[in-house]
Parts: C-alpha cells; structure tokens; sequence
C-alpha cells in the first residue's frame, strides 16, 4: 500500500532549531495530513514495514534521515486513521527514511509486509 502525504507545511528537520510552538504548530498540519491520506483505507496486518520517500521541490543534496519527526507526525496521523493498533515496534518496523526525488512536497509512505 502507498500514502501519498503533499506537504501541508514546511517539513520537520531534526537539525532545526525551532520555537516549541512552531514545531508543534507544522507536527500538528502533518499529523492531519496523514489522517487525512490514510482515510477510507482498510486495517492493516501487522507487524509491517514503513518507508518513507522524500519528495522535494529542489535538488540538492540532503540527509533523509533528519526529516524524522515529520514522517513520525504523519504516521501518527495514520495510527488516528486506524490503519494500524499503534505505531509502537510491535506493529510497525520503520520508517526507514529514503530520496523520493524531485516534485511537489511530499511524503510518500509505503507499507510492506516484513522482510524478515
């Protein structure tokens, strides 16, 4: 299963340096997001896999892996949806952040089965 999530704000750096209230005010546009783009969308088994794909309007280069929080936001906003129990270890391995390439803002969320 794929999520397409577009940008509802800036996304989440864990580099940044943001006011409490900033942070919580873009965690909480993702997290609506995700809700939003999971709607309509069956349960899930679990355990299952999570990758998270980047998508950003310019090239450059830059560490997927510090965009975290904003994918943790919107896997939140996928648990609201009630695709998956929680987003604890037990029923979800991941994300695993990767390069979605160049495009609108975005998070694209794939959802396997685990490879193990």
């Amino acid at each position: 299963m794929t999520i397409t999530v577009p940008a509802p704000a800036a996304l989440l750096n864990s580099n940044d340096r943001l006011h409490r209230m900033t942070a919580a005010k873009i965690t909480r546009a993702w997290r609506a997001a995700g809700y939003t783009a999971a709607q309509g969308q069956a349960s899930l088994p679990t355990p299952c896999r999570v990758i998270a794909y980047v998508v950003k309007p310019r090239a450059g280069r830059y560490d997927p892996g510090n965009l975290y929080p904003t994918a943790k936001a919107v896997l939140d906003g996928i648990t609201d949806a009630g695709l998956w129990p929680d987003d604890d270890h037990t029923h979800v391995i991941g994300p695993d952040m990767r390069h979605g390439g160049k495009g609108p803002a975005a998070l694209i969320i794939r959802i396997a089965e685990p490879d193990d």
